[in-house]
């Protein structure tokens, strides 16, 4: 079982979550699909959900929060880096051309968190763990197994991230492809938006770790989810895309291993 039981280093994806309207649909769905474990939190934190693998947390899911005439977010996953001042972090998101969302802010005795949106356009969150590290299963069957920037400003890109800790690096046997990397360990990856369609804007795409890729999407179809991207082979594994029922577009990927990961 691949668990985490020592604190992220800053600039590693550490966390994901969810934010959809009907938080127990998704419980539901993600419960199916993956065996996640899961339920509506108290109201003093929100009624946030820390969905749990093997009794462990993995994710956590979330009814969207919009305030008073403001348009509700649609439907997304958001992966959260670790940090070890989020205060700092957010400063120097603001200082390289990126936006804050969510200001750092206090969640009970767990952390600090922050949103932002990268100068790209890319949302992702950031995290500084206090009682909370974030998860603690990793790259196995129902668990985040990579992170990826897909971006419409790769130099851009790899300049704001490197003032968050991670550095950039040409992913070997895959040309356009870059590796995001954390104290020279690869953490994740980073390419431009040459093969996505046209219009698709900056983001952050989490992929999930599932042992048969293609019975994974027969399944999500069956409970009324939607692919993006069948299912294909590629270096890294056999993937692809999809969105659950409410729209919240993840990846799916039964991987294999992957040299220099």
């Amino acid at each position: 079982m691949p668990e985490v039981t020592e604190r992220y280093e800053p600039g590693v994806p550490c966390w994901v979550d969810l934010m959809v309207p009907d938080q127990q649909a998704a419980l539901d769905f993600y419960k199916d699909l993956f065996g996640w474990q899961g339920e509506i939190g108290p109201p003093e934190s929100g009624g946030y959900s820390v969905c749990t693998l093997h009794d462990k947390p993995v994710a956590g899911v979330m009814a969207t929060m919009a305030g008073e005439g403001e348009a509700a977010p649609p439907p997304a996953w958001t992966m959260y880096l670790a940090t070890d001042d989020v205060d700092a972090a957010a400063h120097r998101v603001t200082q390289n051309g990126g936006t804050m969302i969510v200001e750092p802010v206090d969640v009970m005795d767990l952390g600090r968190m922050a949103v932002a949106e990268d100068p790209t356009g890319a949302v992702f969150g950031l995290w500084q763990a206090k009682d909370f590290k974030g998860s603690q299963i990793v790259s196995e069957h129902g668990a985040v197994v990579w992170s990826e920037l897909n971006t419409s400003g790769l130099d851009e890109a790899k300049s704001f991230y490197r003032n968050l800790g991670i550095e950039t690096t040409p992913m070997e046997g895959a040309p356009g492809y870059n590796g995001l990397a954390v104290g020279g360990r690869t953490v994740g990856g980073m390419q431009g938006l040459e093969n996505s369609p046209p219009g698709t804007p900056s983001h952050w795409i989490t992929y999930f770790a599932i042992d048969d890729t293609d019975s994974a999407v027969d399944a999500l179809i069956r409970r009324d989810g939607s692919v993006l991207v069948p299912p294909y082979d590629m270096m890294a594994g056999r993937m692809a895309v999809v969105q659950d029922p409410q729209g919240a577009v993840f990846a799916l990927i039964k991987p294999v291993p992957m040299q220099n990961a």
